[in-house]
């Protein structure tokens, strides 16, 4: 079973595409102006911004109608012929996030049967952190008789040595663009060329050597698991939905249609994890509500922690003192790991509440209170991330963070799932 492949896509053509791509629906969820800038661009013009309902709204009131208006639009663009078709194809995409710094891509299909976010999942693509199923339900109302996908889904693959991506840059040239312009809102601008039958052959081939290297890899870290080849990066939560929506559908059908069904696949972008513009940025934690001395005592008997030598470590803040830990005996692979189970442990015997930071002067600012104690976690490395699945299995919420809310994808290609 060849996990991720080519696909379908459609990409709208003759209209402006600055005005259809828009960023992921996930993002500004707490700025409703960034939005509300959205709908006015995109006014009176094809959209995508009219095929998804951002997560801001999912908790509204009438997001029956809003699902119903999206489901109608994509039937319109669809029977308008608003759409051109590349059959059985691999898109090759650059985004320029900022002047001289270009994340590299790839278009094409994963084979849901290969992925389970439930926890302890074992399949050859997994989730990088926690599913909170409670947040499926409405997703999966968006998404159940939605005639078209759009991907926000960054998935990601573990390739120091470039196999599969990174020729491609070299090839461009040779290649048929597709698409070139600027995304709204500086969002910077994206580029994409479509993949001849020569150029798909040497991915799949290229593919294939990577899924032989994760193999070794896993016999010698962790050889009582199954191999891990893709894991998450964003958009983890709308897979999760894809996934529920078509483990629903093959309950009603017959094992020769659901095996070929369109549903059994999601269109995603494939990113290489050590691409130079892919920046981890760590999320810091806050805790309000205690007494930071009787908490640092209680992470000492957690687990055992001095102020200096080697190991897993990290930073805390409080508003008059600051002090670095070391923990001798971590219960995970990685400090945020070791962090968050305490928190979660200490929060629910003591009370308190946590809060998740971007940015050191933001917590210096919330570490003034009394109340508060601040922890600054280190930077993840990017050789950590397919080991620490693979041991410990999904990481801790908030381990990371994937670039800035205007680095994240834009809704561009589409497919049919229906």
């Amino acid at each position: 079973m060849q996990i991720f492949s080519r696909a379908e896509i459609l990409l709208p053509q003759g209209e402006d595409l600055s005005g259809w791509s828009v960023v992921a629906c996930d993002q500004y969820t707490s700025e409703p102006d960034y939005w509300d800038r959205v709908e006015q661009r995109t006014q009176g013009i094809p959209s995508s911004s009219h095929l998804i309902i951002p997560e801001a709204y999912l908790s509204q009131p009438g997001l029956d109608g809003r699902i119903s208006r999206v489901n109608a639009e994509m039937q319109k663009y669809l029977s308008e012929g608003l759409f051109r078709t590349l059959p059985d194809s691999y898109l090759y995409l650059e985004r320029e996030l900022a002047p001289g710094k270009v994340r590299h891509g790839l278009i094409g299909k994963i084979d849901l049967e290969a992925y389970d976010y439930k926890p302890g999942s074992q399949s050859g693509v997994r989730p990088t952190e926690g599913t909170v199923e409670s947040r499926l339900p409405p997703r999966i109302r968006v998404r159940q008789d939605a005639p078209l996908e759009l991907p926000h889904v960054m998935v990601l693959i573990d390739d120091p040595d470039g196999l599969v991506i990174e020729p491609l840059a070299a090839q461009a040239a040779q290649m048929q663009q597709v698409y070139q312009f600027t995304l709204m809102e500086n969002g910077g601008a994206v580029r994409g060329w479509s993949l001849d039958q020569a150029g798909a052959d040497r991915v799949d081939q290229a593919l294939a050597r990577l899924a032989e290297q994760a193999e070794q890899a896993n016999r010698a870290i962790a050889p009582d698991k199954a191999p891990l080849y893709f894991a998450m990066g964003d958009g983890n939560h709308s897979l999760a939905t894809a996934k529920a929506c078509y483990e629903q559908l093959k309950q009603t059908l017959p094992e020769e249609e659901w095996k070929n069904h369109p549903a059994r696949y999601a269109l995603v972008e494939l990113v290489n994890l050590h691409d130079a513009a892919l920046e981890f940025e760590p999320i810091h934690r806050v805790v309000f509500g205690v007494k930071p001395q009787e908490l640092l005592d209680e992470l000492n008997r957690f687990c055992e922690i001095s102020q200096t030598g080697e190991g897993q470590s990290f930073e805390w803040r409080t508003a008059d003192r600051s002090g670095r830990i070391v923990v001798k005996n971590p219960p995970s692979q990685l400090a945020v790991g070791t962090l968050q189970l305490f928190i979660d442990r200490y929060l629910a015997s003591h009370g308190g509440e946590v809060d998740y930071i971007h940015g050191e002067d933001t917590l210096e600012k919330l570490c003034q209170r009394e109340d508060a104690i601040g922890f600054l976690l280190p930077v993840m490395g990017k050789d950590e991330l397919f080991r620490t699945v693979q041991i410990d299995g999904a990481l801790p919420r908030k381990t990371f963070s994937m670039g800035h809310a205007h680095e994240k994808r834009f809704y561009l290609e589409c497919r049919k799932i229906r």
